[in-house]
């Protein structure tokens, strides 16, 4: 989806197998030859090329990315992220330390998750008292912290990406596609329960307690959860625009330690005769 026009599927195609997706992307990274012909140059594309074959069959099966916590483009190096790189589809997460938290800005550093885990080990068994401390508040950071999104990851996330782009987003070891519309960022919809849902294409990300709402190709508010759904009077875009609104302000002022501003009572009865008549279509548990 992110990769047109280098990848061009044959008309009326509505299946495509693992092993042709990985053809098309081989092609795509190939064709990313470098136009400037000194030989460290070549040397180090032919090393990428070499790496990230190497990765393409993992794809289909999931990627093993390493985040730091410091920015939300920031992850350990590794040939995975090199597919990204050459195929420049923007790689992005939401877990961060808020800076002005100067104790686990202190405790966590620049190591990435691998590092800060090893940190924590190795601290519980200092014989240093500040080393021992340390260690806690890294530990209690990972505990706070996890959803693998802070109300610091959202805002920077929300700033960072462009408007209109088509990026990935790793969260609790999953790989969504993430897009900007109108500031606002959205997650594509792909869970199998949603499979014959034709109304809900889009999720909001503006909570970092899972808290979204279900949007339309359009990004207008989904009204179509079920059979029944489709005879329902047709969304307020600007209900949707304002409970949106809302929901960043409040993670916003929770961010810089104000008092989050009031909720207002129509939106909140709005989401949940949402959430119920989901419910209602749909009485097994949503995995």
């Amino acid at each position: 989806l992110s990769l047109p026009p280098q990848v061009k599927l044959p008309p009326q195609k509505e299946v495509i197998t693992a092993e042709e997706l990985m053809a098309h992307l081989g092609n795509c990274i190939l064709a990313t030859q470098p136009r400037e012909t000194s030989e460290a140059l070549q040397l180090n594309f032919q090393q990428n090329i070499s790496d990230t074959m190497t990765v393409l069959p993992k794809l289909s099966t999931g990627l093993d990315v390493n985040v730091r916590f410091t920015g939300v483009s920031d992850f350990e190096y590794t040939p995975e992220c090199i597919v990204f790189d050459l195929l420049n589809i923007p790689l992005y997460h939401g877990w961060l330390v808020d800076p002005q938290n100067p104790e686990q800005v202190q405790a966590v550093g620049k190591l990435s998750y691998n590092q800060l885990v090893e940190k924590i080990i190795t601290c519980k068994q200092a014989s240093d008292s500040s080393l021992v401390s340390e260690g806690l508040v890294a530990e209690q950071f990972l505990e706070a912290t996890a959803s693998q999104l802070t109300f610091h990851g959202l805002c920077e996330l929300t700033a960072r990406a462009r408007e209109g782009e088509l990026g990935v987003f790793f969260r609790n070891n999953h790989f969504s596609t993430i897009t900007k519309h109108k500031g606002h960022l959205y997650l594509l919809v792909t869970d199998q329960g949603f499979l014959q849902e034709e109304g809900v294409v889009w999720e909001s990300l503006h909570s970092v307690d899972g808290d979204s709402c279900f949007c339309d190709t359009d990004f207008h508010l989904s009204h179509a959860l079920g059979k029944d759904g489709a005879g329902a009077a047709p969304p307020d875009p600007r209900l949707q625009q304002r409970q949106v609104d809302q929901d960043y302000m409040v993670a916003l002022s929770l961010q810089q330690g104000q008092d989050p501003p009031s909720v207002l009572s129509d939106l909140e009865l709005a989401r949940q005769l949402q959430h119920e008549e989901y419910q209602q279509h749909h009485p097994h548990p949503h995995p």
